[in-house]
C-alpha cells in the first residue's frame, strides 16, 4: 500500500469507472451513467484530486496493478448530521471487482482511520448506498453507525443513501 501519484491517475481513473459500473451502473440511464463517470472518474478529476492538499489518495498494488483505493478527505463535504467538530471523510473505497474479498478492503479502512486520527478528526464519516448491505455490514466492524438519510446524485437520478460515522 502507498500514496497515489501522478503516474497512477489513468489507472485510478479507469479502476473507479470500472469498480462504479460493476455494482451500481445497472441502475442509472447511459446518459446518466456516462456523465457521471466523466465528471466523478475522469483522469482530470483524478488528478484534481491528487493535486488537493486536503485529500489523500490510497493505494493498494497487486501482480504491478493497482487493485484498490480510497479517498480520504480532511475535512467532510458531508451534511452535518452530528455535533463533531472536526469531522473526516472517507470518500471512494474501490477494490478490483476481480479482487474483492482479498481484504484489500481492511487495509484501507485501517489506512483511512490512522489518517482521520493522525489529523486528530474527533469522527470518520461516509455515505454508503441504502441498498448495499455488503458495504454496510463492512463499515459496522469499524464501528460506524447509520446517523442520517441522505441522498446522492447521478445526473437526474437521485438515490438514497445512509451518512455512517464513527467517533475516534
Amino acid at each position: 500500500m502507498r500514496l497515489a501519484i501522478p503516474a497512477d491517475i489513468a489507472a485510478l481513473a479507469e479502476l473507479g469507472a470500472r469498480a462504479f459500473v460493476a455494482k451500481f451502473g445497472h441502475l442509472y440511464s447511459p446518459d446518466n451513467l456516462a456523465a457521471f463517470l466523466a465528471q466523478t472518474h475522469s483522469p482530470g478529476t483524478v488528478a484534481r484530486e491528487l493535486a488537493n492538499p486536503g485529500l489523500a489518495v490510497a493505494v493498494v498494488e497487486a501482480d504491478g496493478a493497482i487493485a484498490a483505493f480510497c479517498k480520504f478527505a480532511r475535512v467532510s463535504s458531508l451534511p452535518r448530521h452530528s455535533d463533531a467538530r472536526a469531522p473526516c471523510e472517507l470518500k471512494q473505497l474501490y477494490t478490483d471487482p476481480a479482487r474483492l474479498g482479498r481484504g484489500l478492503g481492511a487495509r484501507l479502512m485501517d489506512w483511512a482511520l490512522d489518517q482521520a486520527r493522525a489529523a486528530q478528526s474527533d469522527e470518520l464519516q461516509l455515505s454508503v448506498y441504502a441498498h448495499n448491505p455488503e458495504a454496510q455490514r463492512f463499515y459496522a466492524r469499524y464501528g460506524l453507525v447509520k446517523i442520517a438519510d441522505i441522498t446522492f446524485r447521478v445526473g437526474d437520478h437521485v438515490d438514497p443513501e445512509f451518512m455512517m460515522a464513527v467517533r475516534l
